[in-house]
């Protein structure tokens, strides 16, 4: 598949799912796998995939019904003994090819794009469950954390951010100037993990500022711009709920429509907001202790 034509088929397939109310970054707890194994990985490498490539293997393990996010490639698979089952469709991502040695999944933004002279291409992969003949160590996950320790984890990691979070307010925002979040109180939500869900939201927001990863945050409510910063956060919460084994309920209603106007009008948008959102979740990993796994 040319990337054109994938710009053009994902782009077509999110606003899909969009004006029917839901969204491909919802989808990884459907698989009834909650709290583990959520963010799609390479199973030959077990290097987690990155940018557009997160939501678009999670709609193609919703639509196919396959309980494990782990993919391969067709020669990944063949190289360890396996064979993809006939009749079985891949799904084409993804790759950024640098000049240079370095290559990874998922489109970058413009900027970086230009900056570091990426080229994008296609492939395709398979999920391990469409595989027959690997080993059984492709196609187990170990059981999750409880909640509770889970939610201890999450509480660590945004606590590990520094972010200036405030409670008691009416409603939930980025405050650029004096560089805190507002939050409402605790028991204002439906439980501890929409709490967490809305602050990697605004942990989003918080790591775009002009002093970390420079982003532009000036635009209002019903702007292009303004649409764009709220999709980038938006992915930003999903991704790290998907990693922090945290089901919590998205922002997603009140923008949906301005989604679906941006992406009419500009059919990469959702491959740059992706890539935001990964390099804001790079961001906030890259506060947390020095005992963080440091190749993600």
């Amino acid at each position: 598949m040319q990337i054109n034509d994938l710009y053009r088929s994902v782009t077509s397939r999110i606003i899909e799912e969009l004006e029917r109310g839901a969204a491909p970054w919802l989808k990884p707890w459907k698989t009834g796998r909650s709290g583990s194994g959520l963010m799609p990985r390479n199973a030959a490498t077990c290097r987690p995939y990155r940018g557009i490539n997160i939501p678009i293997l999670w709609d193609a393990a919703d639509q196919g019904g396959f309980p494990i996010h782990a993919w391969m490639t067709l020669r990944q698979a063949n190289e360890r003994g396996g064979h993809v089952r006939r009749g079985e469709r891949g799904t084409p991502i993804v790759l950024v090819k640098r000049h240079g040695p370095k290559e990874e999944d998922g489109e970058p933004d413009e900027k970086a794009t230009t900056r570091s002279q990426a080229m994008l291409r296609t492939y395709t992969v398979f999920n391990v469950s469409q595989i027959d003949g690997i080993g059984d160590e492709f196609l187990s996950q170990s059981a999750p954390e409880p909640l509770p320790v889970r939610l201890r984890h999450a509480w660590a990691f945004v606590s590990a951010t520094g972010a200036d979070i405030r409670y008691g307010f009416d409603g939930a925002w980025y405050a650029p100037a004096p560089d805190y979040i507002a939050m409402p109180a605790v028991e204002a939500f439906v439980d501890p993990e929409s709490v967490l869900a809305t602050v990697c939201h605004e942990l989003g927001h918080w790591s775009g500022a002009k002093h970390r990863l420079d982003r532009d945050l000036s635009g209002r409510f019903g702007s292009r711009n303004y649409a764009a910063e709220e999709l980038v956060a938006e992915l930003t919460s999903a991704f790290l709920c998907a990693e922090l084994g945290v089901e919590g309920e998205l922002r997603h209603a009140g923008y949906i429509d301005h989604w679906i106007a941006l992406l009419r009008e500009d059919q990469r948008a959702i491959f740059t907001a992706a890539a935001k959102a990964s390099q804001s979740a790079d961001y906030l990993h890259s506060q947390q202790p020095t005992t963080e796994p440091a190749d993600r």
